[in-house]
Order: structure tokens, then C-alpha cells, then sequence
């Protein structure tokens, strides 16, 4: 016998409500910028950063479409590239890529703090 799901409990229904919009356009801006350097530049480094880092935050994009709390993974991408990227930024002085990567960051970490210090759901 089939299970009925009551509306709005379904997977469907919650990913669709609580979708991380901001934190997969995030991913997929860190993912296109390194294959952007890899075209542009001929960048493998470039290329391999790119892709990791637009994975692991697409990743924590969907741990936090699945789970509100779970900002862990997301939070850390978004702290190392801020550090990362935003010594790149004050060493060399250009906004491109470094940092419009290094601002978009550190957005990221103050969103995903303001999540963190939200009101706790009640489960």
C-alpha cells in the first residue's frame, strides 16, 4: 500500500520552498570564473581551484536547502576563499577576478552568520 506524504512535507515541496538560491549562484559564479581563467588564461590552477571550490559550495548549497542548519561546508568555502582570494586582492590591486571573488565571499559569510545566528527552528 503506498504511503501518503501530507502536503508540504514532501521533498519537492520543501527543497522548492527553502532552495539556497543565493548559495548555488554562488557556486556556479566560483565554478564559471575558474574555467573562465583556464579560457582567458590557459590557467589549470585556475581551472582545478575553480571547479573544486564551485563544487564543495554547490554541495553546501544543497546541505543547506536539505537542512537550514547545516551551514558548516558552505561557510567554510566561503572563509577560504575569502582569505584566500582577498590576499590575492590586496597583493596585486585588481578587482578582477580576486576581488569580486573576495567581496562575494565575504557576503557569503556574513549571510550564512546571519543564518547561524537566526532563531532557532523548532524540529
Amino acid at each position: 500500500m503506498p504511503s501518503v506524504v501530507p502536503p508540504g512535507e514532501g521533498t519537492t515541496d520543501n527543497m522548492a520552498a527553502g532552495t539556497d538560491w543565493p548559495g548555488f549562484g554562488y557556486a556556479a559564479l566560483v565554478a564559471a570564473g575558474g574555467l573562465l581563467g583556464y579560457v582567458k588564461a590557459g590557467s589549470v590552477p585556475s581551472l582545478a581551484a575553480g571547479l573544486l571550490f564551485g563544487t564543495a559550495a554547490g554541495i553546501g548549497a544543497y546541505q543547506i536547502t536539505q537542512n537550514p542548519k547545516n551551514v558548516w561546508l558552505s561557510l567554510v568555502v566561503s572563509g577560504t576563499l575569502t582569505g584566500i582570494m582577498g590576499m590575492r586582492f590586496y597583493n596585486s590591486r585588481k578587482f578582477m577576478p580576486a576581488g569580486l571573488v573576495a567581496g562575494l565571499s565575504i557576503l557569503m559569510v556574513g549571510r550564512l552568520g546571519v543564518k547561524m545566528m537566526g532563531k532557532p527552528h523548532e524540529s
